[in-house]
């Protein structure tokens, strides 16, 4: 028990961590990442926050990543759910300010990713499941095996980032170097951690069930 509320506490960090590691990219207001460009499009013409989007979206993605059969953790539905939140809670608070020129806002978002990857480190090393988008790109190779993984990933991000575009979203340098930028900062983050991503066995929501029960019967 004691194990499971110690990984269940790293994720939920990792989580919080990831949440202000997006809302420093969103307040660099140089250019938004593709998946942040997708919600704040959609926020635009709703009315809906940038949160609810994010946690709408998710849930779509979960549904079709388990009609994949691709397998899905608790930390699957945590991230699901509780980073539109937390990023809503962070922005409602103005704690962290918009930035009005170019450098400080390259440094803000640098810095934003810098702190994504980190918290990247704390919420998938538990095990406890990938987030949702990640979770969807892992199942699309798997169907698409001739496709390069980078591929996908490109296509994906390329389709949300067109529709965030088209529906008045920010794009501009900061979605080049949120793009190209944030595979280097996070291999070399999870270098410095030795931490090695792909050699995480993560259990799913049905295995930490059982688990549970197994522990609440002794």
């Amino acid at each position: 028990m004691e194990s499971y509320m110690k990984r269940t506490g790293k994720v939920l960090l990792g989580l919080v961590i990831y949440a202000v590691g997006l809302l420093l990219g969103i307040q660099a207001n140089i250019g938004l990442a593709p998946w942040d460009a997708f919600s704040i499009g959609v926020s635009n013409i709703t009315g809906i926050s940038y949160g609810n989007v994010s946690i709408i979206t998710g849930i779509v993605i979960l549904v079709a990543v388990v009609a994949m059969k691709e397998k899905i953790g608790i930390g699957t539905v945590l991230n699901t759910v509780l980073i539109g939140l937390f990023v809503d809670i962070f922005m409602s608070l103005n704690i962290v300010p918009k930035m009005t020129n170019m450098f400080a806002g390259t440094v803000m978002l640098l810095t934003g990713q810098f702190i994504v990857s980190l918290a990247t480190y704390f919420y998938i090393s538990p095990g406890m499941g990938c987030g949702p988008r990640d979770t969807l790109m892992v199942a699309l190779g798997k169907r698409f095996q001739n496709v390069p993984i980078g591929a996908i990933r490109g296509m994906i991000e390329g389709t949300v980032l067109t529709i965030g575009f088209l529906l008045g979203a920010k794009v501009g340098i900061g979605t080049i170097i949120a793009v190209f930028g944030m595979s280097f900062i996070i291999q070399n983050t999870f270098k410095h951690l030795k931490f090695d991503v792909k050699a995480v066995v993560h259990e799913s929501l049905f295995d930490t069930v059982k688990n549970f029960k197994v522990i609440f019967a002794k």
